[in-house]
């Protein structure tokens, strides 16, 4: 599960585990980005920040592990360079699934070496308040993209929203866990600390 997790929140760790049930995995990898190259004109919290955050929130889960392969990588992170690197660890047997939100599945088709991508794994698009997967069915698909949809209960929850909520002293209680929301305080990394 790739994402930038700026901050993680429930949002990301109930998609995660409805995916790991649906689709009976055997397990998921959260994989936060190092320098996202879709968010190059906005400011990102380091990759170490947002890489602890992700470890705190996902520690009680014996099915879920965070990697640092994107946050160790110089450079800006592609998609595709990590599902092939993920590829050549596991072999050609492996089927691996890429979990994400349906939004980010609608631009697939702009993401570098999207022929490539799409050979290496299954998307996994959860729909997320606000996002038609219908609208995908339109669009000038690359040849053997396989996506299964999946319905997460409706939780519009947004690290952008987290963000603002923290930097402005709102609550954010119930959006994200607790230990990551005290991380994010104590390091300053959304407005003031405590």
């Amino acid at each position: 599960m790739g994402g930038t997790f700026d901050p993680i929140h429930y949002g990301h760790l109930v998609t995660a585990e409805e995916a790991l049930v649906q689709f009976n995995l055997d397990g998921v990898v959260f994989m936060p980005t190092g320098a996202p190259a879709r968010k190059t004109h906005q400011v990102v919290t380091s990759a170490e920040h947002r890489y602890l955050m992700t470890v705190i929130a996902t520690a009680s889960n014996p099915d879920f592990t965070v990697s640092r392969l994107e946050v160790d990588r110089p450079g800006i992170t592609y998609t595709v360079d990590t599902v092939l690197a993920l590829r050549d660890a596991h072999g050609p047997e492996a089927e691996l699934f890429f979990i994400t939100g349906a939004d980010a599945v609608l631009d697939i088709v702009t993401w570098k070496d999207s022929e490539r991508l799409v050979d290496a794994c299954t998307f996994i698009a959860a729909t997320r308040p606000g996002h038609d997967l219908a609208a995908f069915d339109s669009l000038p698909i690359p040849a053997g993209l396989r996506v299964e949809r999946m319905e997460v209960p409706a939780l519009a929850i947004s690290s952008t929203d987290i963000r603002s909520r923290m930097a402005s002293r709102r609550p954010v209680r119930y959006l994200l866990p607790e230990a990551v929301a005290s991380y994010a305080r104590k390091n300053r990394l959304y407005g003031k600390g405590d």
